[in-house]
């Protein structure tokens, strides 16, 4: 029974397309080997991956380039071969040009050197440049609706601070208040004595005639006392007491 044909197409898995290849690419390389050294000739195989990895194969009678020389002269082709110094010159020359021509699209975008620029191009030019206004005006607009939303950001959060502050301020007046009306209830409820010594504390005496006074005044208050005392044995001929001075002796009693 002989082999079925096999459809002949490209594997679309991934994954059996990169092992297909690894197979297949060994055994291109075992068969290329075989034939060479079998008949006796030079071969020289390149393989480049669908990733770009290139895998070659040469014989080892002759090299790659000795092959590659071989088949450029046995089919007439040559490749050019370029030094350095020609192909810095035309890389220079080729990056001249492109700066050349960045320059004058710059000089019209600024309205300079029109004398030599088409109809068309100007047309061209104007659209562009409309359009470029129209981005530069979308674009400010945009700093300015958000300029504006931070600015009423940072007016609600100025807002809500002051209402902070004055909460806290009618909080502290309201706790002044309550200290001062308790201290007063406590003022009143104490008895006088206490109240009159609490008022003696905050007045002190000062200098020495206001204590010699108080104990003159403390001293003359037994001489009434006892004067009255004896005012009902007096004589009906005797002056009334008003008109008496403090100097005047009473009956035998002076002042101390």
């Amino acid at each position: 029974m002989g082999r079925g044909k096999i459809h002949i197409s490209r594997i679309e898995n991934r994954t059996t397309r990169q092992v297909t290849f690894a197979k297949r690419r060994a055994g291109l390389l075992k068969k290329t080997h075989e034939l060479s050294v079998l008949c006796d000739v030079q071969i020289g195989l390149v393989i480049f991956s669908s990733t770009g990895k290139m895998f070659q194969y040469c014989s080892d009678s002759t090299s790659m380039e000795e092959i590659i020389r071989r088949y450029q002269y046995a089919s007439g082709t040559h490749i050019p071969q370029h030094s350095d110094v020609e192909v810095l010159n035309a890389e220079m020359i080729k990056i001249r040009k492109e700066t050349h021509e960045l320059e004058l699209s710059l000089q019209r975008y600024t309205g300079e050197d029109l004398s030599c620029v088409r109809f068309e191009d100007l047309e061209d030019l104007e659209n562009r440049l409309e359009e470029s206004v129209n981005r530069v005006r979308a674009r400010k607009f945009e700093i300015l609706q958000q300029e504006v939303q931070n600015l009423r950001l940072s007016t609600k959060q100025k807002e809500d601070q002051n209402d902070e502050l004055c909460h806290l301020i009618k909080e502290h007046q309201a706790a002044v208040f309550a200290h001062q009306h308790h201290y007063q209830q406590q003022m009143e409820m104490l008895p006088k004595s206490e109240e009159h010594r609490n008022l003696m504390e905050q007045f002190p005496f000062c200098g020495e005639e206001q204590p010699l006074l108080q104990l003159a005044t403390t001293s003359m208050q037994p001489q009434f006392a006892t004067y009255h005392t004896s005012t009902s044995y007096l004589q009906p001929n005797q002056p009334h007491l008003h008109d008496f001075s403090l100097n005047t002796p009473i009956y035998g009693i002076t002042q101390s």
